[in-house]
């Protein structure tokens, strides 16, 4: 006789319990990465990073309040707190991850670009670094001259740090009063008399904080000691030799009616022109020390329209679209070549043929450009000695180019060579096989199937080659250092490429011209985004039709 299941005189299940002998284990809900428990260790490490950006946000703070930058004080302390709010969250995952690779994106890559084409509109350089204050505080200072009555101090050289590359300050006693102070181009400060030791004479012979130099240390530096000037109230300090200091006049003074700076001496001046950042005379003398102005599309146009730049320029550029080609093609085909050969089935000892092909590519390139430019010595070097001829290598315009192209060859190679071998592993033998079934020989195989498959696989390499190649400074200057150069024009050699080119215009003239230089770099930017954005576009339909 059955029991029923439900009915008047069945047992009922009170609300709520589950029913005896048919419990089962519920499903535990699921744990997501905001539930995840936080480990000591992940806990340590978090409060030492957002105690790192703290005391970075810190230590960012005070030049900007000094600088009254305050829009930049705003900024850095929202984007603080972000990444406060962030971190200490469990929301926003993704945001977690995304963060820092975008900071480091703004900070060494899109921050750079931008300061470049900002620098790029400015006469940004030596002489003109900072405001127009600076650059007459700089002119008074730099002519003072001792007069009758000038004031005398005893002083010790001294620096903040190591002796030989610290910056320098002038430590003087004041022979009336014995104060001692200390100064630097910022001016004067008086130091406590217990933070130093006077000895005989008034010579400074220790101070707090500051490294005394003996006569060696200060007789290496005596040029940064006697251009050192330090502003006075009553004109500026000057050094007498390595003990004695002087409180001279300044004979060049501004004047603010005329705008100008005037010679109490000759009385010639020199007016304020705001378009060049500079104090011109009359007969258009410039006063070396200006200041930092916008110039507009001047430093572009100069490109252009001096001929003394412009002339070379094109020249320059031709023979840069052939270094880069010659050195990017003649590495591919030489290290696919050695790939392809290696790859061959009946091919023996290839894990030996492999290290030993490598080896340029292990060794130092600065060290070997070094070597190869010994190597090549019309006198002495080995490559003559070999080859049993008298040829001046560096000497000749063809001969300077063939050879940086050469040892280009001998250092590329290899990198080309491992990838192309790692491209020829991915493909697969059954499509060349197919092809010899089909009755192909070896080079139609090659050149149809092998080839473009490597093409496809390579094309981004080749193209970031190309970009490293024309902007490859090293190669040129530690090799022919752009030489040979013409008897007319000493600043353009027949191997120089655009960037170093640009380095002698910009750096190797009476002081460096960063405005001018960074305008030629976004010319050089422009060459090779338009070639890399063309050559990724063909790329791509390149990929199309082999996919």
């Amino acid at each position: 006789m059955s029991t029923p299941l439900s009915g008047p005189g069945s047992a009922t299940q009170a609300p709520g319990r589950e029913p005896a002998g048919s419990r089962l284990p519920r499903p535990r809900p699921s744990r997501t990465r905001d539930d995840a428990p936080i480990t000591l260790t992940g806990l340590a490490g978090k409060v030492l990073l957002l105690g790192l950006t703290a005391g970075v946000a810190v230590w960012a703070a005070f030049p900007l309040v000094s600088a009254g930058m305050w829009a930049g004080l705003a900024l850095l302390a929202a984007s603080t707190a972000g990444l406060f709010y962030l971190y200490l969250t469990r929301r926003h995952i993704p945001a977690k991850y995304l963060v820092p690779g975008t900071l480091f994106l703004i900070a060494f890559q899109v921050f750079p670009v931008l300061h470049t084409a900002s620098t790029a509109f400015t006469n940004f350089g030596d002489g003109h670094r900072g405001s127009k204050d600076d650059a007459i505080v700089a002119i008074a200072s730099s002519s003072v001259t001792q007069v009758p009555g000038s004031a005398q101090y005893a002083l010790s050289i001294a620096t903040k740090g190591d002796p030989a590359t610290g910056s320098l300050v002038f430590l003087v006693t004041d022979p009336g009063t014995g104060t001692v102070s200390v100064g630097d181009t910022a001016g004067l400060r008086r130091l406590d008399a217990a933070d130093v030791t006077v000895g005989a004479g008034g010579k400074v012979t220790a101070a707090d904080g500051y490294t005394v130099l003996n006569v060696g240390q200060a007789s290496a530096r005596s040029k940064e000691i006697t251009d050192l000037v330090v502003p006075t109230p009553g004109g500026a300090l000057r050094s007498s030799g390595l003990s004695r200091a002087y409180e001279g006049k300044a004979v060049r003074a501004y004047e603010a009616g005329c705008d100008c700076v005037r010679d109490t001496e000759s009385g010639q001046t020199w007016t304020a022109d705001e378009e060049a950042g500079a104090f011109v005379a009359a007969d258009g003398e410039r006063l070396a020390q200006g200041w930092k102005v916008d110039v507009g599309l001047r430093n572009f146009t100069r490109v252009l329209t001096d001929e003394s730049i412009s002339g070379p320029f094109l020249s320059t550029l031709l023979w840069n679209f052939g270094f880069a080609i010659g050195s990017t093609g003649g590495t591919f085909l030489l290290g696919m070549l050695i790939a392809v050969v290696l790859h061959a089935p009946r091919m023996r000892g290839t894990n030996v043929y492999r290290v030993v092909l490598v080896l340029p590519y292990a060794m130092p390139s600065f060290a070997m450009l070094l070597a190869w430019r010994d190597m090549f010595n019309a006198d002495f070097g080995l490559i003559n000695s070999l080859l049993g001829v008298d040829v001046d290598w560096f000497g000749q315009a063809w001969t300077a180019r063939f050879a940086v192209i050469l040892v280009q060859l001998w250092l590329g190679y290899p990198y080309m060579f491992l990838v192309a071998t790692g491209a020829l592993q991915a493909i697969p033998r059954e499509l060349t096989e197919a092809t010899s079934v089909d009755g192909a020989s070896p080079w139609q195989s090659f050149r149809a199937v092998t080839l473009p498959l490597l093409l496809v696989a390579l094309s981004p390499l080749l193209i970031s080659s190309f970009a490293f190649n024309f902007n490859n400074f090293n190669a040129i200057y530690l090799t022919t250092d752009g030489a040979p150069f013409p008897p007319d024009n000493p600043a353009n050699g027949a191997t120089d490429l655009l960037i170093t080119y640009t380095y002698r215009l910009a750096f190797g003239g009476q002081g460096a011209q960063f405005g001018f230089a960074a305008a030629i770099s976004l010319f050089i930017f422009a060459i090779v985004a338009v070639v890399s954005a063309v050559s990724f576009r063909r790329t791509r339909k390149q990929e199309e039709v082999y996919a």
